[in-house]
């Protein structure tokens, strides 16, 4: 197996990588541990989310048996009731038997904090305009509905609440699918990409490269020739190729790729934490006219995105939203969010031996000296549970 690319230089934002697989690229990039730990903090509510929504649709605690059916609970190598009993804070098991379950009144009331509808139709707007076709397919937007805060009804409260913003039609080339059109005026739209709020320079990018990681005089030269290179912004139509040809100059391509960083800044901007799966933001790419492989970008602009690998996910972070491991500009759904880690993260730390019933009822045992460490040595298991 050929070696790991040297940590100094992300090869194709400078020029053409060698032959190098997806996961030597991800494995020899330039660790920035403030996110990493970030992104770790993540790993239980992320692994929770398909039981969380099923708890809030609920208006009555739901019997643990009926959830293992509806659900793959593969939350845990000891099972879903060790899982469950980690998080007193935020799951509420109720004897008798057959146990039930809730969320916590702190968990429930944290979750309830949304985005107005009015705003959720905002952000939905920007997230159309930046397709080339000015529609999304709406199960992609299902997939990030959390990341974009729209509210759990966003299909009724913001799309057919917004007559005049979007349409929804059949998939003519997916049965039982959905487009989301957006049918506002282009002309009255005046959209400023996030980024000009902290433009260093005209087409360049704030850069914020991570502890240790070493810039050589060649690579300062190279990066100061990308960010004065001009390039079609997300809101922008980008110009076709020639004739449709698939064969593009050097200068075609660094101008392809730097769209796509453009692109992807302003998505990550509208973004809640300013984090998304990459896997859930490749979606999007061929709707809004990306190129080039999203991974890549990601790990070749280590002064804009990070890109954390815990949880055996791939999650980018938006460098410059963040500072010490905090959002620079939070709002009342990311602080929401951030108590809700915080909550899992306590785990039962400060609880003692108090023990419900259901716990007492099943001979439970206390889990108060499990860390966070711990729970890391578990993210396999994560992967088993689904995204909604």
């Amino acid at each position: 197996m050929p070696p790991p690319l040297p940590l100094r230089v992300p090869a194709r934002l400078l020029h053409a990588r060698g032959k190098t697989t997806a996961a030597q690229h991800v494995a020899a990039r330039h660790l920035d541990h403030t996110f990493e730990r970030l992104s770790a903090a993540h790993l239980p509510l992320v692994a929770a989310s398909p039981l969380v929504d099923a708890l809030r649709a609920s208006p009555e605690p739901l019997a643990l048996p009926d959830l293992a059916r509806r659900l793959p609970l593969r939350l845990h190598r000891r099972g879903p009731l060790h899982f469950l009993r980690l998080f007193p804070r935020v799951f509420s098991l109720r004897a008798p038997l057959p146990l039930s379950l809730s969320l916590t009144p702190a968990a429930a009331g944290l979750l309830a904090v949304a985005t107005s509808p009015a705003g959720a139709a905002g952000t939905l707007h920007r997230l159309l305009a930046m397709s080339g076709a000015r529609a999304l397919p709406l199960r992609a937007v299902f997939r990030v509905w959390r990341e974009l805060a729209l509210p759990d009804d966003f299909e009724d409260s913001v799309v057919a609440g917004h007559p005049h913003l979007f349409r929804l039609a059949p998939n003519p080339a997916e049965p039982n699918t959905h487009i989301l059109h957006l049918v506002a005026d282009p002309a009255a739209e005046d959209f400023t990409p996030a980024v000009e709020k902290t433009r260093p320079d005209r087409y360049a990018f704030k850069l914020q490269f991570p502890p240790g990681f070493r810039l050589s005089k060649e690579y300062r030269k190279k990066v100061k020739e990308w960010q004065q290179l001009p390039y079609a912004g997300p809101y922008e139509v980008a110009s076709p190729r020639a004739g449709g040809s698939k064969r593009v100059s050097k200068l075609a391509r660094r101008k392809m790729e730097k769209r796509a960083v453009g692109i992807a800044h302003e998505f990550l901007s509208l973004t809640v934490e300013k984090m998304v799966e990459v896997e859930k933001f490749s979606q999007f790419r061929k709707w809004f006219g990306i190129e080039v492989n999203v991974r890549d970008v990601f790990l070749d602009h280590p002064g804009i995105f990070y890109l954390s690998a815990k949880g055996k996910r791939h999650t980018v972070f938006l460098r410059e939203a963040y500072e010490r491991g905090k959002l620079v500009e939070p709002n009342e759904v990311s602080e929401a969010r951030a108590k809700l880690v915080e909550l899992m993260l306590l785990r039962r730390h400060g609880l003692g031996n108090a023990n419900s019933s259901a716990n007492m009822a099943s001979g439970a045992t206390s889990d108060a000296k499990e860390s966070g460490d711990d729970f890391a040595e578990h993210e396999d298991c994560l992967l088993d549970v689904p995204e909604t």
